[in-house]
């Protein structure tokens, strides 16, 4: 742990995104993982509601990756859940812990407490990452409709068989 972390009373470092030359999902989980044990670990100085949605968040990061299963991701979900995973969430919560307790839910500038500051931010990140899991399925749904048209044309008898 690094003297910053140290000062800072972190009890664990700040997750990273994968290196860009390793996509490979079991490494987009590992990051995944290592996100999910740095929420866990400041689940005592997080409000309750951003807890429970920054693990949502982690939980639809983990069905992106999981549908590669079914075929490879595409480099735009690999961007998105690496950019979530490696710098988003993690830069959104370790802001909101280092300002002082006192002033979190103290209105700004904007009219917005730095609480709801924090679960709008959350939220984002979620719409964000709920597109990316429907696009990924709906490119799944297409690949079978465009399989099965295929396989029609391949085996099913044509108008011009006698």
């Amino acid at each position: 742990m690094s003297w910053l972390a140290r000062l800072r009373g972190d009890e664990d470092p700040v997750p990273t995104a994968p290196e860009p030359d390793d996509d490979a999902p079991e490494a987009l989980q590992a990051a995944i993982d290592e996100l999910v044990r740095f929420v866990n670990a400041r689940a005592g100085r997080l409000p309750p509601a951003a807890l429970v949605n920054a693990r949502r968040l982690t939980d639809t990061l983990t069905e992106v990756v999981d549908s590669s299963q079914v075929r490879p991701l595409d480099v735009y979900a690999v961007i998105n859940v690496r950019s979530v995973v490696g710098d988003y969430l993690p830069t959104t919560l370790g802001t909101y812990l280092a300002l002082e307790p006192d002033v979190r839910d103290v209105p700004r500038g904007g009219g917005q407490t730095p609480t709801q500051s924090l679960m709008a931010q959350i939220d984002s990140l979620q719409t964000s990452v709920s597109a990316t899991l429907v696009a990924t399925r709906e490119q799944d749904a297409d690949a079978l409709l465009t399989q099965g048209r295929f396989l029609a044309t391949k085996f099913d008898r044509s108008d011009l068989d006698l």
